[in-house]
Order: C-alpha cells, then sequence, then structure tokens
C-alpha cells in the first residue's frame, strides 16, 4: 500500500470520527381520521424529523378507520401512537406529539 493510499484512508476514517453517519429511523404513526388531534400530530411529527434526522427518516402515517386490523396486530390501545420501529430498541410515543423533548427522548435523540 502506498503513503498517499494510507493518508487517505486515516484521514476518511478521522473524518467519519467527526462526523459519524446518522442512523436511519423507520417510524410509524397511527392516526383516527382527520381529528384536530390526528392532524397536530402529524404535524408535530414531521417538523420534528424534519428538524432532527432530516434525510434520515422515513415516516408512515397509517389511519387506523381505513386500515383497522392493524390496531390489533400493533396492540394499538390509544390515538396517535408514534412507533419508532428502527432503531432498536422500539418505542410508542402516545398523543400528539407537541412535547418535542419527550418525542426526541422517545426516539433516543437526547
Amino acid at each position: 500500500m502506498t503513503k498517499k493510499k494510507v493518508r487517505d484512508a486515516t484521514q476518511g476514517f478521522e473524518r467519519s470520527l467527526v462526523s459519524p453517519r446518522k442512523k436511519h429511523f423507520a417510524l410509524r404513526l397511527y392516526i383516527t381520521g382527520t381529528t384536530p388531534q390526528s392532524v397536530r400530530a402529524v404535524a408535530n411529527v414531521k417538523k420534528i424529523c424534519e428538524e432532527h434526522i432530516k434525510g434520515h427518516y422515513e415516516l408512515e402515517v397509517i389511519d387506523l378507520y381505513q386500515q383497522p386490523q392493524l390496531a390489533q396486530s400493533e396492540q394499538i390501545i390509544a390515538t396517535p401512537t408514534l412507533i419508532k420501529k428502527l432503531p432498536l430498541p422500539l418505542r410508542r410515543i402516545i398523543g400528539d406529539l407537541s412535547n418535542t423533548e419527550r418525542v426526541l427522548t422517545g426516539l433516543n435523540l437526547q
């Protein structure tokens, strides 16, 4: 290995330590129709994701009025419910997600 390749590899490693790659988040938000609380939850989670994990998340919004079978399979007992599938561990946050600090803690971003 030439000296230049070693230096390039070392520099790349050092850069990755300074700015580590962000984890990819897989999120599911369960809502019931277009109630004010559901609309607020969608807006709040989108805002939080865009501010804190922009480009590193997938958000799936599921209306339980349209897919009621998912409530049982995912054990949803209240809505809105945000489930963080990835990165592990799985987390659930219930409510309209207006408490940003609580949501960030639930997503393990604080």
